[in-house]
């Protein structure tokens, strides 16, 4: 049976986010319903609500940095129970049979991972909605846990900023004796300081912005580097075996590479689109470097993470908001005002 759920959404790509009503579908076999509890804000939020990447179906209610406890499972679920604190980041289903899907990289699904909104379910064809919500129901394949001792707000951005960082982090053998820097300090990158500190490598941030040297030691990183000094830029010369690449617009790459080791790779995880200006090959050909591209993570790579922060205690630093004042957030978001990503306290819905 449906239940009717209130929401926030977005009806166009100009309109404010507002109360919106819908109806979540009733449990199927493996299915877990969820009360939210918190919820993260991504710039793919605001990028997916004003039609930022085109495709957006309206009204869509974004969210995908989501935290809650269990209230209902379908009669096929054993791995959760009702009272559990689980999350749920971009993906709710895959195709699960693809080679992508068989390696636990769903987020790779030959057919298209079904994201958790403004895409359609692969069984009733209705559209999904977000964690800006009161409930969601989602296949237990697609269900974290959530470890004790996690704070649960600071655990929200780990769906997506965490993951995303993650990922690349272990895929490229981010660890002791391994030089890794992180290109941006925002909700991404703070997370990929944290991370790549706690996996034992040497961590460097680069940042445009004289001033943030002590948050990003406070974070994790062992120095920094104005990426606008030149003499600075020289002094790192050869010398990182991975750069994680977190800014979210097109930007140049050039003064990057060099400061790659021989195999190094620099991996964008914040930018989707074409470069501007291009990559010079000279310094990738010279070295056997590479410029490659990573998404979020899959199920079993994301349980990992969550897994490794609950070790070490590791969560966002966040600013937690009411439901109510997202169009604001939205807006400070775009100035880079937050320190470092927001979070939805879901029970101010309520209000």
């Amino acid at each position: 049976m449906t239940t009717n759920v209130l929401g926030y959404a977005a009806s166009s790509p100009t309109s404010a986010l507002a109360p919106y009503r819908f109806q979540r579908r009733g449990l199927r076999s493996d299915d877990v319903a969820i009360e939210v509890l918190y919820c993260g804000v991504c710039h793919s939020d605001l990028h997916t609500a004003r039609n930022d990447w085109g495709g957006t179906q309206y009204p869509v209610v974004p969210g995908h940095e989501i935290i809650g406890r269990v209230t209902e499972v379908g009669p096929g679920v054993t791995r959760f129970k009702a009272g559990d604190r689980v999350g749920v980041g971009c993906m709710v289903d895959s195709c699960r049979h693809c080679n992508p899907c068989e390696r636990g990289l769903e987020q790779y699904c030959a057919e298209g991972a079904t994201f958790t909104y403004n895409a359609v379910d692969r069984h009733d064809h209705t559209p999904t909605q977000g964690g800006y919500s009161q409930r969601v129901v989602v296949s237990d394949r697609f269900v974290l846990k959530v470890p004790d001792g996690l704070d649960l707000a600071g655990a929200a951005p780990l769906l997506c900023a965490g993951i995303t960082t993650w990922s690349p982090l272990r895929h490229w053998g981010a660890g002791p004796g391994r030089k890794v820097a992180v290109v941006g300090l925002g909700g991404l990158g703070h997370m990929a300081l944290k991370l790549a500190r706690a996996l034992g490598a040497d961590v460097t941030l680069f940042t445009r912005s004289p001033g943030k040297e002590a948050d990003a030691l406070r974070l994790g990183a062992h120095q920094v580097v104005l990426s606008t000094d030149a003499v600075q830029m020289a002094a790192v010369g050869g010398r990182f075996d991975l750069i994680i690449d977190t800014v979210p617009y097109a930007h140049d790459l050039n003064p990057y590479l060099p400061t790659l080791a021989i195999d190094g790779t620099l991996v964008l995880v914040g930018y989707l689109g074409d470069l501007d200006p291009l990559v010079n090959s000279v310094p990738l050909i010279m070295g056997r470097k590479a410029v490659a591209g990573s998404l979020i993570g899959g199920i079993p790579e994301t349980q990992e993470m969550l897994d490794f922060c609950g070790q070490h205690g590791i969560t966002s630093d966040i600013e937690l908001i009411r439901m109510q004042e997202i169009n604001d957030a939205y807006e400070r978001m775009l100035k880079s005002d937050v320190k470092y990503r927001f979070v939805i306290d879901m029970a101010s819905l309520k209000d």
